[in-house]
């Protein structure tokens, strides 16, 4: 390898190792690991199984990357894990392999932050710019949408999806699929709006951010969401508001995709 490799480092012979890569001290690198350009390993840091990490990602001490499923059902075997370019991975942090099934991965993309201690398990796919606070726990095979935020100590549901720029509050238990652009928050997490901060800080106008607002309205206001019909008439009005409207089309397009979880609401009774 071409980098810095402390003595005390155990590197497989057949990891595949780019340039700049700095390993530092008691790390292990498995034999079907490859690190790209620049990654940076601080201490203690265990990466295995077939893992790809891409370039300039910084892993911090005793995280632990790649290792096989905790799905009893996988017997221990393990599949991929794909870690994007330019991520940082804190203290504590355990990102598990897909399962052992052909195609089967856990994605991280590019720009992520997970702190410290946060779980992702078996086929979880992260978006791009994702970031998870301390302690959050992923179950098998979630879902986050690009600039989704998990608050600490949070809990996502297997299966579940989380939407592009939606913000899930600390402390949160989500069950359900929280809709892009939302904010839920809650012990089962229920929405409370529009995730506001999140995207004014990213730049979104006023304009973009009212027909958002008109686009939430007609899905959640007045009527409670407790029969299936009424929520597919208001996705197809919805889908209406998209022609022409990326946004509103991103949300059609979650409200449509198949899912084995139901959809994160407003509480009964709430102010939409």
């Amino acid at each position: 390898m071409s980098g810095c490799a402390h003595p005390s480092a155990v590197i497989d012979a057949r990891a595949r190792v780019g340039s700049n890569v700095v390993v530092g001290p008691f790390c292990h690198i498995g034999r079907g690991v490859e690190l790209g350009d620049g990654v940076e390993l601080a201490s203690h840091v265990v990466v295995m199984g077939e893992t790809r990490v891409g370039s300039r990602t910084r892993i911090f001490p005793f995280a632990s990357i790649g290792a096989a499923s905790q799905d009893l059902k996988a017997g221990g075997r393990g599949g991929r894990l794909v870690v994007g370019s330019d991520c940082t991975i804190r203290e504590g942090v355990t990102v598990n392999a897909g399962g052992p099934g052909e195609g089967d991965e856990t994605r991280v993309g590019d720009h992520c932050v997970l702190l410290a201690y946060c779980h992702v398990a078996h086929d979880c796919r992260l978006g791009e710019s994702v970031i998870l606070s301390n302690n959050v726990l992923l179950g098998g095979h979630v879902q986050l949408g690009d600039h989704a935020m998990i608050g600490g100590a949070s809990a996502v549901h297997q299966y579940a999806r989380v939407g592009a720029h939606a913000f899930v509050a600390g402390l949160s238990g989500v069950e359900g699929d929280v809709l892009p652009f939302t904010i839920a928050s809650g012990n089962r997490a229920h929405l409370f709006g529009l995730n506001l901060v999140g995207l004014r800080r990213r730049g979104f106008s006023p304009e973009r951010i009212n027909k958002l607002r008109a686009a939430y309205r007609l899905l959640f206001a007045r009527e409670p969401l407790s029969e299936p019909s009424p929520l597919a008439m208001r996705v197809e009005a919805l889908s209406k508001l998209a022609e022409g409207d990326a946004d509103i089309a991103l949300m059609v397009e979650f409200l449509r995709a198949p899912s084995s979880r139901p959809l994160c609401a407003p509480r009964a009774g709430g102010a939409p």
